[in-house]
């Protein structure tokens, strides 16, 4: 094993970092595990038990819960390289994009571990460029909450949550899957926007304030399908607003934005779909709903790995807090319409014989809905404009609303003079 200085060095402070590390500390809180890092040129260790993390002596991959491979100059890019490539930002994305490295572990042991490998690879990226954009002037006072009833989607004593500011014409947004409306309170908080535009965004059944989706006392599993989530936006559009509104969702609440557009033509009056999806399988997990997952703790992890890099990090935690709060199943069930049933190439060919304008915005670094799988959807619709979103991740809006902000305010502008 031939000695590579430059990787040791880079390597052991990284691991010195994580030792050190509360965010760390807590997300391995009540586990004993090892991890296996290997390179042509070094082996590395690294455990947690009941006193926190420690470097160990090295040891065969075989004998850790998580061994992970890749030669010399790959762990170095990991480490070093900045700015960040897409494929490089985190433990999922390599996972998934990233051919230079090899993981094993048992699933259930790698599902444990998840928040412990993202925060990992977080921490290699510390120190790097940061994403920057002029802060928004935003007042929380803007936003206020309601509820309304909405019949069958929700149990008895389940009406719908949402929430509005501003004055004009109405823009209405979808949250992503497994999350809610908070998602957006930056943007219902943008006081330049609320000015010209009234803003709604609403919690579905079974997230945020909302409460619990129809048939939860009796035991029925959450599934949710394209025709009950479209049911459950017209009705928001036909009792809450009243009148044709933009729709701007993300990922799962962008594919709806499209079938909105495509079914429901007279109450849409433009789409703004952030990070469209063509089609997106595999991202259903049955470890997202198991009993033996503390899913607070693993379905943040699993959408971090979504997260643009130069995103600030508070941004970045709180985009992965909504989904800390999740009701179990929910998450997984939201799934079955996004990953399953979803089809962009069918409700894009619908788009395309109607005149609603779209916009379709996409993050450099989204690898559920990735900038090229959102190209093919925009190449089926005539009316539709596209841009990829540099420094951007799966949340646009959350993650870095102040990144986002120009995007969005470019698609309204645009929209304002489209509007029929």
């Amino acid at each position: 094993m031939q000695d590579n200085k430059e990787l040791n060095a880079a390597v052991d402070a990284w691991l010195d970092d994580a030792v050190a590390d509360a965010v760390l500390a807590r997300a391995a809180t009540g586990l004993s595990a090892t991890l296996a890092l290997a390179a042509p040129s070094g082996r590395w260790r690294l455990a947690v038990g009941p006193h926190g993390w420690a470097v160990q002596p090295g040891a065969p991959a075989d004998a850790a819960d998580v061994a992970i491979e890749a030669d010399d100059l790959a762990w170095l890019q990991l480490l070093k390289a900045d700015p960040v490539e897409p494929g490089w930002q985190s433990f999922g994305a390599i996972i998934r994009q990233n051919e230079r490295f090899s993981v094993t572990g048992e699933p259930l042991r790698l599902a444990h571990l998840l928040p412990c490998l993202e925060r990992l690879v977080e921490l290699a990226h510390r120190g790097k460029r940061r994403a920057e954009a002029p802060a928004a002037a935003r007042d929380m006072a803007l936003i206020q909450g309601r509820y309304t009833v909405h019949g069958a989607g929700h149990s008895p004593v389940s009406p719908v949550y949402w929430e509005e500011s501003g004055a004009g014409a109405p823009i209405v947004m979808l949250h992503t899957a497994g999350a809610d409306s908070r998602q957006f309170r930056h943007q219902l908080s943008d006081v330049e926007v609320a000015r010209d535009w009234k803003m709604y965004a609403f919690d579905m059944p079974g997230h945020g304030r909302s409460g619990m989706p129809a048939g939860w006392s009796d035991g029925e599993a959450y599934l949710l399908t394209q025709q009950a989530y479209l049911d459950a936006c017209v009705q928001f559009l036909e009792q809450v607003v009243k009148a044709p509104a933009i729709v701007m969702g993300c990922s799962m609440g962008a594919a709806m934005s499209l079938v909105l557009g495509a079914r429901r033509p007279d109450l849409v009056a433009g789409v703004i779909a952030l990070e469209a999806p063509w089609r997106a399988p595999g991202r259903r997990s049955p470890l997202l709903a198991d009993a033996r997952v503390n899913a607070g703790l693993h379905n943040p992890s699993y959408v971090r790995a979504l997260l643009s890099p130069t995103s600030p990090q508070a941004y970045r935690d709180e985009a992965c807090w909504i989904y800390s709060q999740a009701g179990f199943g929910i998450y997984s069930g939201d799934l079955g319409f996004y990953s399953n049933e979803f089809d962009g190439e069918l409700v894009g060919r619908e788009l395309a014989r109607t005149d609603v304008p779209v916009y379709l915005l996409t993050g450099s670094y989204d690898y559920s809905a990735s900038p090229d799988n959102t190209r093919k959807l925009a190449a089926l619709v005539p009316q539709a404009e596209f841009h990829e979103m540099a420094d951007l991740g799966h949340f646009p809006m959350s993650e870095n609303p102040d990144g986002f902000r120009p995007y969005w305010l470019g698609a309204l502008a645009r929209l304002r003079g489209q509007m029929r």
